[in-house]
């Protein structure tokens, strides 16, 4: 039995799961990587973690926009029937906000070094510099995008440690397959 890219009716496909999964490792650390780098006394390790940070962002940009296109490609895999009603009304709304917060945090960040009237060019990864979204340069646009960063940012996380719960609580106390089939690729037998 062959392990499947794509998704069956009863599991994901390793596409999916290993775009799940880099994806929260990359939104955990850049919500740890933001924390520190604004902590960070020394200002050239400081600006070397930003520009770090920035990297990432756009990696993670480009990482959900594959992920959604993926699952507007490939039928997801319905919730076990031990799932209770009201749960399967609010978790398509819980991954909408996910996918959504993880689009909106990369976006506030690019347009928070757009309006940034410092003018450092953000070069991800250090291979090429990626141009500013077209937005007005000012000491109040950056102020209003460092806050509104914040707190997508501070929602983000928070989200993400519901969605981590949730699964929790599907695999320990429900022992339904939830969690098991983000874990445990589709075959093509199945």
């Amino acid at each position: 039995m062959q392990v499947s890219i794509t998704n069956t009716a009863t599991r994901y496909g390793w596409a999916m799961i290993v775009l799940h999964w880099l994806i929260g490792v990359i939104f955990i650390g850049q919500f740890v990587l933001g924390f520190v780098m604004m902590r960070i006394e020394n200002q050239r390790m400081s600006f070397e973690l930003i520009q770090l940070h920035k990297s990432f962002g756009f990696l993670l940009l480009g990482l959900v926009i594959l992920r959604v296109a993926w699952r507007l490609g490939n039928a997801t895999p319905p919730l076990p029937a031990s799932v209770g009603t009201l749960e399967r009304k609010t978790a398509p709304l819980a991954h909408f906000a996910l996918y959504a917060f993880q689009v909106a945090l990369p976006l506030s960040g690019w347009a928070l070094v757009s309006v940034s009237t410092l003018e450092i060019p953000t070069m991800p990864f250090n291979q090429f510099v990626m141009p500013n979204l077209p937005l007005t340069e000012s000491d109040a646009a950056e102020g209003f995008w460092t806050a509104a960063h914040w707190y997508l940012a501070y929602a983000g996380i928070a989200l993400v440690a519901l969605h981590i719960a949730a699964a929790l609580r599907h695999h320990f106390l429900l022992r339904d397959s939830v969690l098991e089939r983000m874990i445990t690729p589709s075959s093509d037998g199945e």
